[in-house]
């Protein structure tokens, strides 16, 4: 396979649908161009929207179905409903930094605001010397990830694994681990699962080498 050929596959590598030979080959060329790793990591939504529409359809319907016409007002009550769910979250929070800096450091036991929503975890790998911290936030349609991680074990391309309750697999983002170079690097992804259903996650090379395991809290 041609250079401008491996350039060619990103889409089908991300969404899933090379051979396995073809997956193989592409995986050694996405260690050695960075340009490719991040089209990988931008393909990400549309992944995980291709998933998410897999499992919200039944299998006895077809995947080109026609949508029924009461779907556009369904889909555009759903947005406005979340309009005002965000511009009153905002209110909220407007109304919380006003409070703050009026009151000081008094009132900041009050302003830790929707903390039930994030949740933090970090590890680190005494065998690989990985060091990595995730923070999830729960949203309407699974969860926001960023992830911090210091290896200084490159070059190689990584990505970061849910591992949710029931043992599905889903990769949130994916990264090119520069050489020699254990600064913080910092990375966001997103998740079709919620935090709760979420057992752990595990940062693995695209070859299957294991880094890091964390077990969600």
């Amino acid at each position: 396979m041609r250079s401008l050929e491996r350039h060619r596959d990103v889409g089908a590598y991300a969404l899933g649908v090379l051979d396995e030979a073809d997956a193989f080959r592409f995986e050694d060329h996405l260690m050695e161009c960075p340009e490719c790793a991040v089209h990988v990591t931008e393909f990400g939504p549309a992944t995980r929207q291709l998933l998410l529409y897999r499992r919200a359809t039944p299998r006895s319907v077809h995947p080109m179905a026609q949508p029924g016409p009461r779907l556009l007002d369904r889909l555009l009550g759903e947005v406005a409903n979340r309009q005002r769910a965000d511009r009153r979250r905002w209110l909220y929070a407007v109304a919380a930094s006003v409070v703050f800096a009026v009151a000081g450091p008094g009132i900041a036991i009050m302003a830790s605001g929707d903390t039930d929503r994030t949740q933090q975890v970090t590890a680190t790998d005494e065998r690989s010397g990985v060091w990595a911290q995730v923070t999830s936030e729960n949203t309407v349609w699974g969860s926001q990830i960023e992830l911090k991680v210091k290896d200084g074990a490159g070059p190689r391309a990584c990505h970061l694994v849910a591992v949710a309750d029931d043992g599905t697999e889903e990769t949130l983002t994916n990264w090119n681990v520069p050489e020699h170079d254990a600064r913080e690097s910092t990375m966001m992804g997103a998740s079709t699962f919620h935090p709760d259903q979420i057992d752990k996650y595990e940062l693995r090379t695209t070859d299957g080498l294991h880094l890091v395991t964390l077990d969600a809290p």
